[in-house]
């Protein structure tokens, strides 16, 4: 199994689920029948099991194929290793990524923005300082940690 940094699976995988809520709905069709050959080929894997699927899921899915129809090549293999490290994801891993989405979908629009900026910075740190801060970031307890984020929200309010 492929072990990435917990912050790069988490952030990759927050980036995908967020993206798929931006995107505009998608009717579900009722049958396979439906779906035109593009769709269906790009949604084969799932035939089997599609009219097991709830409107919602089927909705995903279409949605899913759209985006990939207007994904070029190397975004397309961008997607696929994404969707292979969330397979090799444990259950519980999986869990812990999606209860962390739902906790920041419940964010106000103004707390998204400060995590989004929060995010985008520490992306644009060098490689081995990120490595850094994680590697102390693990060695805090759960105690120091609820400090230094106390601290740095402080910080950021008399930075306002």
């Amino acid at each position: 199994m492929i072990r990435l940094p917990p912050f790069t699976a988490k952030a990759a995988i927050r980036i995908a689920l967020l993206a798929l809520t931006l995107f505009p709905f998608t009717v579900a069709a009722q049958s396979w029948d439906q779906l035109d050959q593009q769709q269906q080929r790009i949604l084969k894997p799932f035939e089997p099991r599609w009219s097991e699927l709830d409107e919602e899921g089927r909705a995903r899915l279409l949605r899913g194929a759209e985006r990939w129809q207007n994904l070029n090549p190397e975004q397309r293999q961008i997607m696929k290793k994404r969707l292979q490290r969330w397979q090799q994801l444990t259950q519980q891993q999986k869990d812990a990524i999606k209860e962390r989405f739902r906790k920041f979908q419940d964010l106000s629009p103004e707390q998204k923005s400060r995590v989004r900026n929060a995010f985008n910075r520490f992306r644009s740190l060098p490689a081995d300082q990120r490595r850094q801060y994680r590697e102390r970031w693990k060695q805090l307890t759960p105690a120091q940690r609820k400090r230094w984020l106390q601290y740095f929200r402080d910080k950021r309010s008399d930075d306002l």
